[in-house]
This record gives C-alpha cells, sequence and structure tokens, in this order.
C-alpha cells in the first residue's frame, strides 16, 4: 500500500510540477547541438528527488547524509535548469554534494586523502558524464531502469547492502518520469536536475554495493554510458575541441540525428544492452573482473569500428 500511495503522490507532483514549468517557463528550446525540435518542459526528472524524499517520509530517513548531498546538488542543478549558473559555484556544490555522500558511505575513516582525491574526482566525473548523455527522449529514464533493475536484483537475491525501500522508491519515480518522457513527443526532459540527480543516487547505490563486497568490477553496471561518454571525450580530444560544450558526437546522438533512428528505439537499446550484460555478470558468478574487461573491451571496438565507419561514409558523400 505504501508504494501505490508513492507511486499516486509521484504522479501528482509531477503534473503539478508541468503546471509551475509552464507558469514561469522552464522550457527547452532546440538548437543547432539538440537532438529535438519542439520546446519541452524542462526539468521533470525533479521526480528523482522527490522519490527520496518520499521513501524518507515513508520509511524514515536512514541515510541523512545522503539525502543532504542530494538536497544541494538537485537545487542547484534545478537553479541551472531554470537560469544558467556560474560553472565555479555549481563544481563547488557538486564537491560539496560529493563529500556528504563519502561521509555516509564512511570513507573519512582511516582512508588516506589520496584514495578521497582519487574517489571525488571519479564520482564527479561519473555524474557529470551521466549529465552528458541525456539528450535523447527515454534515454536517461530507460537506462537508469535498468541499471536499477540490476541493483535491486543484487539486494534482493546475493548481498543486502540497501534499504529495499530506497530502491523500490527511486525505481517508482523513474517509472513515473517514464510516463512522459520514453516516448516519440516527450512532454518534459529530465533536465540538470534529473540526470545529475539520478547519477548521485546510482552513485551513492554503487558506492555502498562495492565497499561492502569489496568488488570495484561492479562498475559493470555501467558499462554502456562509460564506453560512450569516455571515449567520445578521447575523441573530441583527438579534434581538439572544448569537451565541456554542447556537440552531437555521441554514438547515441549520431544514431538519433545523424542516422534518423527513432529515439525510444535508441533509447531501448541502450537500456537493453546494458541489461544484457549486467545479467551476464551476474550469471558468471567468480569470473568477474575477466568478464568485465572483455565487455569493456567489446564495446570500445564496437564504438569506435561504428564511428570510422560513419565519419568514413560521411567523407566520401
Amino acid at each position: 500500500m505504501n508504494y501505490l500511495i508513492i507511486t499516486a503522490l509521484l504522479l501528482t507532483i509531477e503534473l503539478i510540477y508541468f503546471k509551475i514549468a509552464d507558469r514561469y517557463n522552464i522550457i527547452d528550446r532546440p538548437n543547432e547541438r539538440s537532438s529535438h525540435t519542439r520546446i519541452t518542459l524542462r526539468g521533470g526528472g525533479i521526480l528523482f528527488y522527490f522519490g527520496v524524499l518520499l521513501y524518507g517520509l515513508f520509511f524514515g530517513f536512514a541515510y541523512p547524509w545522503f539525502f543532504a548531498g542530494l538536497t544541494l546538488i538537485s537545487a542547484i542543478s534545478f537553479a541551472d535548469d531554470v537560469r544558467s549558473v556560474p560553472n565555479r559555484m555549481r563544481l563547488l556544490v557538486h564537491f560539496v554534494s560529493m563529500l556528504l555522500l563519502f561521509y555516509q558511505l564512511g570513507l573519512f575513516s582511516g582512508v588516506p586523502f589520496w584514495y578521497l582525491l582519487i574517489a571525488l574526482v571519479f564520482c564527479t566525473g561519473i555524474i557529470n558524464a551521466y549529465n552528458f548523455m541525456d539528450g535523447i527522449n527515454g534515454i536517461t529514464g530507460g537506462y537508469s531502469l535498468a541499471v536499477l533493475l540490476a541493483l535491486i536484483y543484487i539486494n534482493r537475491i546475493q548481498t543486502a547492502y540497501l534499504e529495499p525501500a530506497f530502491l523500490y522508491a527511486v525505481f517508482l519515480s523513474v517509472l513515473v518520469f517514464n510516463l512522459f518522457n520514453f516516448r516519440t513527443r516527450a512532454k518534459c526532459f529530465a533536465g540538470d536536475v534529473g540526470s545529475v540527480s539520478i547519477a548521485f543516487i546510482l552513485v551513492f547505490a554503487l558506492g555502498r554495493l562495492i565497499l561492502q563486497t569489496g568488488d570495484l568490477t561492479y562498475i559493470v553496471l555501467l558499462a554502456v554510458y562509460g564506453v560512450d561518454s569516455i571515449l567520445t571525450i578521447i575523441h573530441r580530444l583527438l579534434l581538439k575541441e572544448n569537451i565541456f560544450r554542447a556537440h552531437r558526437k555521441h554514438l547515441y546522438q549520431l544514431l538519433a540525428n545523424e542516422l534518423r533512428v527513432p529515439h525510444v528505439i535508441v533509447s531501448a537499446g541502450y537500456a537493453s544492452l546494458q541489461l544484457l550484460i549486467s545479467a551476464g555478470y551476474l550469471w558468471l558468478g567468480r569470473f568477474h573482473l575477466l568478464y568485465t574487461l572483455a565487455v569493456i573491451l567489446l564495446l570500445s571496438i564496437a564504438y569506435v569500428a561504428f564511428k570510422w565507419t560513419f565519419y568514413q561514409r560521411s567523407a566520401a558523400q
């Protein structure tokens, strides 16, 4: 019954937000770098924050420092959706939020400073990469569902590392968001508040899992996004481009924009591929390291082969 009430509240909150976004003109206007052609409401992913908030209200705030960090990073991201926030201020809030998350994870207990520094850079990089990958209808919501399904399975069947209600509430928030975003004509986009907050949540969940099991290979649960993000950054660096500027060089962008594959098909493909990779990882058991390396290698080869073929054909035309 609690989950039914939470779902109803999430749906109500989203519909109320649409009225607010429309009233105050919180919209995404298409430009030459966009993958959409229609003016669309921005910031619908604020629902992910409310998913965690409702979890706390119904089941208790088991992770207060994490929630404080999520509140900060969601607030600055929403502010950036409404009106551009200076990069330094946004980065400062991201770092403070990550430190609160690390405190919740217990990383300040006898951990060397350099370890914290590496973790800070790495986790902040994951959050920003997740944000950069949010470019077509359904990709953030669909991919997040795929990751959450694996996390829920692990928590229920293999290793209990989080309160189950936490993962269920987040899953419901993403599911409700997808009702309005995972469609040919999206009612809303996640916005920075959505992509950044769900990335922050997933980093926390993965962090708890990795620290409890001591197995870093669980990062394979983000393999598809990770390979696309890292290799796209390398590609842009080779082209001497500013990697912080908007672009259309991610593999999913080429599929959706240049090859005209429908957004929902591309998004479903990314989510399905990640689900398949996660299922293989969980099935293989003790061969986690070998499997993870093989997945990263194969994804990288596929990425490079696709881009090489695409740009060769484009140059020939």
